[in-house]
């Protein structure tokens, strides 16, 4: 089976479409989708709800969609760099699930291990917990929280094999591995493709079954969020 598609906007053909739930991969701006979200863009489709650690910034990564009014409600733990998503938001015009990081990982996470829900400590006493089931385990409260499970999943890795086998690049390894699992559908976007083989088994960080198609992008922008220096003693 050949998984690796020409384009972006061919492996989104057929795949996505209005007000669909979709997990894209990627910490800050490091390891996200880039050609795989413009292609989302060019789609034109609509009213997504979508699945991030964070929302890009304004003119870059899924900020672009937040500009286009594609994304009707983000699920996210970080948007402090998005000034059009923090207008959106003060305006009563995109709908918000803030969720804690490693809760939103868990969600996922739990999703791609097919289990539904889960309890957890985190949020105990704060907003976070409101309107949903506390239960005492070992003297201790915890919240029920619930798996999310995307329709679509977009993801960045550094290299694939032909059977759509997975190497992640250092931080993009973070968030893409527990996204593509969750998904029912799982697009791939990758810098090289290597024969079926060529990664060593140990080198495997996500195996092919989790991989339905895949993309080559060799030349990825790779945009710094936010750049940082100090002056050169001299």
């Amino acid at each position: 089976m050949n998984k690796v598609y020409p384009s972006a906007a061919e492996a989104l053909r057929d795949v996505v479409r209005d007000g669909q739930l979709i997990a894209v991969g990627g910490f800050g701006l490091c390891g996200i989708p880039e050609a795989l979200i413009d292609a989302l863009r060019a789609s034109g489709v609509k009213d997504l709800t979508v699945i991030s650690n964070n929302a890009g910034v304004d003119d870059f990564g899924l900020g672009k969609l937040l500009q286009t009014r594609q994304i009707k409600k983000m699920i996210s733990s970080y948007v402090g760099e998005n000034k059009e998503f923090e207008r959106q938001y003060l305006a009563g015009e995109l709908e918000i699930e803030f969720t804690p990081q490693g809760t939103l990982a868990e969600k996922l996470r739990a999703a791609g291990a097919g289990i539904p829900a889960f309890f957890t400590k985190t949020g105990v006493g704060t907003i976070v917990a409101e309107g949903k089931e506390h239960r005492e385990f070992n003297g201790e409260t915890y919240i029920l929280e619930h798996a999310l499970f995307p329709e679509v999943s977009l993801i960045k890795a550094d290299v694939a094999d032909l059977a759509g086998n997975l190497r992640f690049r250092l931080t993009a390894r973070n968030f893409n591995p527990a996204v593509a699992m969750a998904g029912r559908i799982c697009i791939a976007e990758v810098e090289r493709i290597v024969p079926t083989g060529a990664i060593e088994p140990d080198d495997v960080h996500l195996p092919g079954i989790y991989v339905h198609r895949i993309v080559h992008n060799p030349t990825p922008e790779k945009r710094i969020e936010r750049r940082t220096t100090r002056e050169r003693k001299v």
